[in-house]
């Protein structure tokens, strides 16, 4: 179980998760083409070819790294709440009731657009203002953040009824 399973209020049902998006290994398999290509160059040199796949630890690195933060990152959706764990050994986290959510934004490049990932601030009361980057789907993401702030809002009492 994550972080986010771990932490739900007696009761709570997550609507929603996302992840971050796959853009975060581009940069380890390029290092992994270059460190094969490396190799590959180093044994035609007349190289000890055990020795030349060591170069091979630092793209086996980067792969590991970049795995780990996409696995240890969480964003999820409930009916209460926001709830944002980013961080291996460090930890960041965020769990704003959907009450306190004051704004939502999404900043996508082209590249983002194109591909589908991108930037959230979740602005809670007081202005406090988070920033999440490299989202997948961050439309999506404020969008599940909207409709379970409306729904709560309509289970509330006194609150808004829709005709």
């Amino acid at each position: 179980m994550g972080y986010i399973d771990d932490n739900l209020l007696p009761g709570e049902r997550i609507h929603y998760r996302a992840h971050l998006h796959w853009k975060l290994f581009i940069g380890p398999a390029l290092l992994t083409i270059l460190g094969f290509a490396l190799v590959g160059a180093a044994i035609n040199q007349g190289f000890d070819p055990y020795w030349s796949l060591l170069i091979l630890v630092v793209p086996a690195g980067a792969a590991l790294s970049a795995y780990l933060t996409w696995r240890c990152s969480e964003f999820a959706v409930s009916d209460k709440r926001v709830l944002i764990k980013t961080g291996i050994v460090g930890r960041h986290t965020l769990e704003t009731l959907l009450t306190k959510v004051e704004n939502i934004g999404v900043e996508q490049t082209l590249w983002g657009r194109l591909f589908n990932f991108g930037t959230i601030y979740v602005t809670g009361t007081g202005s406090t203002k988070e920033t999440f980057a490299g989202i997948h789907a961050p439309l999506e993401f404020r969008k599940a953040i909207e409709a379970a702030a409306v729904a709560f809002e309509e289970r509330r009492p006194g609150g808004r009824i829709s005709t």
